[in-house]
């Protein structure tokens, strides 16, 4: 897998991450909305951490600054 995440998108996705869980756990969010959340929390954490993202590859998307061939 290539890397096709910046820093910037990694550290944006995990504060996004941690605010869908800090909502869950504080009962903001509950049901089946909180469920999602959780899951996005999780897939954002997991693109974060190693640094690709499958719907970036699917449109041709990158925001990585190294152009890797």
């Amino acid at each position: 897998m290539k890397k096709n995440m910046s820093s910037a998108d990694r550290i944006i996705r995990l504060i996004i991450s941690a605010i869908m869980v800090g909502l869950y756990f504080t009962g903001t969010v509950s049901g089946t909305v909180g469920m999602i959340l959780l899951v996005l929390a999780g897939v954002f954490t997991l693109t974060s951490i190693i640094s690709y993202c499958p719907l970036y590859s699917i449109f041709g998307f990158s925001t990585c600054p190294v152009k890797q061939n």
